[in-house]
Parts: structure tokens; sequence; C-alpha cells
């Protein structure tokens, strides 16, 4: 058994990058969640998009500069645990290990929902309960996921890379084509779609939510701070590239997604019932074939997100396992390719789990696709809520020299992400509306833990201790002062 996560050979920046855009899987993004938006706003998708980039980069921040002082396989756990205390720190961590189970159940179960699709595109029927699907894919992940980390890196960028670059060519055609004024129904390329045109600003920020879900995962490479190279330049890099590359291609590809469709009220209409908006706008604009090109990257999105979301729920598990909480086995890693195989097979068992569990109970893959994520959202909120109030303790400490003034971006970070809670909280039908309760029932159990389990947090004080040092310190020879603090607490 090992005390760290030592790969091989360290991941470069665009390796540890790939894992975040792995985790949001932007193919998936882009083809199921304009559809939302165009329903709140008609055609102003674009700009809601725009604002959701803004949204999504205030709560970056927070992970950009703690990064650039500490790097640990716990993410948000040692983050906050750090700058607020162990208590705080196991608090936001179980509710992003909360985050990454949710989104393996999920990511497992839309494998599935597009494999079915891909086929029935074929003219084939998988004649198979959708969690065979999901429990073939889940070997695969173990398959990718049990080697060197930078197979895993290297896998997703593969993946992700060509469904990136099928939404981008199909985009540029369609911005061409409606541009030349050649779009096969007319459409056109109406700039007014960075307006509210018609729509009100409270829509608009409502909407924003919509965008918000599109990034979510964007904070995984945080917990390959263990295995990469120059973690305190590099993970702060991927953090802030994996979120403005992303912004950028979902800002141009719902432009185009919005002319394709159209900008009036039928154009509207036909982008908010689309129940794949990329395949739509790939059989219109391009032909059959491509639509089927689409709807293979779809399935391979979902794939990679599951490569991703559990590569995340492993190494997160391996840490708190490492600090005292749960099965020591959970902290073994493989001799060979330093990856945690133990916690690997653990979150792939609890993913696969759930997904029969749905299947035999009735539910179908795409219903439990958007549950399970929907909460996984949740969990993931209160997670970047915690690390966010750790950056504002953090700039008052002045230990990372950070201007004060700059407290206002988490402060507004953490007011975006409230406004996002409460929006996917009130007003939803059943079952939806019993998820705030579900998140918020797993993330108290996670405060009842610490809380009644005093040698747990002094455990985790004093593994911070050793394993988080001093930020103006790159040697690594003296802990920092809160890390102290934290296990003296």
């Amino acid at each position: 058994m090992t005390e760290e996560l030592r790969s091989p050979r360290k991941l470069r920046l665009w390796e540890a990058l790939a894992l975040s855009v792995g985790l949001m899987g932007p193919t998936l993004a882009m083809a199921l969640n304009g559809a939302g938006v165009s329903a709140t706003v008609g055609k102003a998708v674009p700009l809601v998009f725009v604002l959701g980039l803004i949204g999504v980069a205030l709560v970056a921040y927070g992970f950009v500069r703690l990064t650039r002082h500490f790097n640990h396989a716990g993410s948000v756990y040692a983050l906050a645990g750090v700058t607020l205390g162990p208590r705080a720190g196991f608090f936001g961590g179980f509710a992003l290990l909360g985050t990454y189970i949710f989104f393996a159940v999920c990511t497992l179960a839309a494998t599935a929902v597009f494999t079915e699709a891909f086929a029935a595109a074929l003219g084939l029927s998988l004649d198979v309960p959708w969690f065979a699907v999901a429990a073939v894919a889940a070997v695969g992940v173990w398959a990718v996921n049990s080697r060197e980390s930078r197979i895993t890196a290297r896998t997703l960028l593969i993946v992700e890379g060509v469904g990136i670059l099928g939404m981008l060519v199909l985009s540029a055609i369609i911005v061409i084509r409606t541009g030349t004024g050649h779009a096969p129904g007319g459409q056109t390329l109406d700039l007014s779609v960075f307006g509210l045109g018609g729509t009100t600003m409270s829509a608009v920020m409502t909407a924003t939510v919509f965008a918000f879900l599109s990034w979510a995962g964007f904070e995984a490479c945080a917990s390959l701070g263990e295995e990469t190279a120059d973690p305190r330049r590099n993970v702060p890099r991927a953090l802030a590239g994996s979120v403005l590359l992303t912004g950028g291609l979902y800002v141009f590809v719902m432009f185009a997604q919005t002319v394709g469709f159209g900008t009036d009220e039928k154009g509207v209409a036909a982008f908010s019932g689309s129940e794949s908006s990329l395949s739509a706008l790939a059989q219109t604009y391009i032909g059959t074939w491509f639509s089927l090109v689409i709807a293979f990257t779809a399935v391979a999105s979902a794939f990679a997100a599951s490569i991703s979301s559990t590569a995340a729920a492993s190494r997160l598990m391996f840490a708190l396992a490492r600090d005292g909480f749960g099965p020591k086995a959970l902290a073994r890693t493989d001799r060979r390719t330093g990856s945690p195989t133990v916690a690997l097979v653990a979150a792939l068992v609890l993913a696969v789990a759930g997904d029969v569990i749905l299947d035999l109970t009735g539910v179908h893959a795409f219903d439990a696709y958007y549950w399970f994520a929907t909460l996984g959202v949740l969990c993931l909120l209160v997670a970047y809520a915690v690390a966010g109030a750790g950056v504002i303790a953090f700039i008052l400490s002045g230990r990372g020299r950070i201007p004060r003034h700059e407290i206002v971006i988490p402060v507004l970070a953490i007011a975006y992400l409230c406004f996002v809670f409460y929006n996917q909280s009130v007003g939803q039908a059943s079952p939806l509306s019993y998820f705030p309760w579900i998140a918020a029932a797993w993330c108290l159990a996670g405060m009842v833990t610490v809380l009644a389990a005093p040698k747990l947090a002094r455990r985790i004080g004093e593994r911070l201790t050793a394993e988080l040092t001093r930020p103006d310190d790159p040697a690594g020879t003296s802990p920092t002062p809160e890390a102290r603090k934290a296990a003296q607490a």
C-alpha cells in the first residue's frame, strides 16, 4: 500500500485538462442542454451561455487561486480543509464525493441511452436491459482507468476531441450556409441572438442555470494534483483552460444551433422541441451520414464522462481512506501504474449497482441519467460553495498575497451558486422535487460524520499538515499555519 498517488510518468498540462473536459462532456452538453434554454428565452440562447460562462468563471477563480498553492488528490476536501479546517474540508469533500458517484451512475446510464439511439439510427434493435449496456461500458471504463493516469487522459482527449471536431465542423457549415443565404430553410445569420430579443433579463438569468450545468465537473483535474508535473503551475492553468476553452466552444456552437434552426417562432419551437439538436441539424445541413457520426460521438462522449467521473471519484475515495475515513483497502494503489485501483472498483460497483436497481425498478435510462445528473449537480453546488468560502478565508489570512479587493469574486460566486441551487430546487414536479432533500441528506450525513468523530477530524488535520506545505515554500519543507491549526482543531 502507498500513501501517495505517483504515476510512473507525470501528467502534462493538456493531459490534466483532458480529465475536466471529459467530465463536462461537451458533446452531451451541446446536444441536450440547449433545448431547455431555448424553451425559456427563445432565440437568446447564446446570450445565456455568455452569462453562464461569467458565472462559472467566478466559481473557477477560487479553484485557480487555491491550486496555485495547494494540490491534493482530494480536491475540495483538501482545499477547504487547509483554509477552513478539517471539518469543513471533510464536509466539502463528502459533498463532492456524492457528485462524482452520482455522475458515475448517470453517465453510464447516458452511455446506454445513446448506444440504443445509435443502434436505432442504424436500423438495429438492442433487445437487452439497458443496465447490461451500462455494465459493459463499466468494464471499458475499468480497462482505461486501471492503467496509468496518462492513458486515461489521452483516451479522454481522443474521444472528446473527435466529438468536439464534429461539432465544430457542423457549426462552421451552419454559419457559412446561413451567412451566404444557402440555408435549407432560409435561415439567416442573426446576431440579435446576443441580445434579449423580446425576452426579459429575469428569464435569461433563470436560464443560465441550464447553461451552468454544461460546465459541471470543470474542477475534476484538481484531483490530479499529486500526479501532474509542476502542479502549482499546470493544475491552475488546466482549470482555467477547461472553463475558457469550453466556454468559447459552447457559445459558438449554441450560436450556430440557434441560427441553424432559425430565430423565428418556428425555429425556436424546433430547437426547444429537439431531443438531440446536433443530430437533427447534422441531418438537415450535411446529411444522414454525418448525423450518424454525431450520434456516435454522443456515445463516445458519455463513455468519456464515465471515465472522468469514476477517475475523480476513485481519487477522492483514496484521499478520504488515506486519512482514516472508510476501509483502508481504498487507499491502496497499483504498484505498476500508481492508480487507486481498489477505490476505482468500489466506484464502479456503486455506479453499476445503482443502474441495475434503477432498471429493475422500471426507470428508463434517460430518466436515470437526468435524475442522477441533477443530484450530482446539487451536491456539486454545495462543494463549490465550501471551496468559495475557503478562498475568502485564504484572502483574509493574507497568506497568498492576494489583493483584498478580489474577495468580491468568491462572494459573487457563492451568491450565484445559491441562485442556481434555488432555481434547481423550487417549482419542480415529483420526483425532481425530492432531489434537493436527497442531496441535502447526503451532505448532512457528511457533516454529522465529522462532527461525531473528533478523532477523524484530528487525523485529517494531521494529514493535511504533513501533505500541504506553505504557499511560499515550493520545496515543501514546512506546513502552512492553516494546516497546523487544522491539525490542532
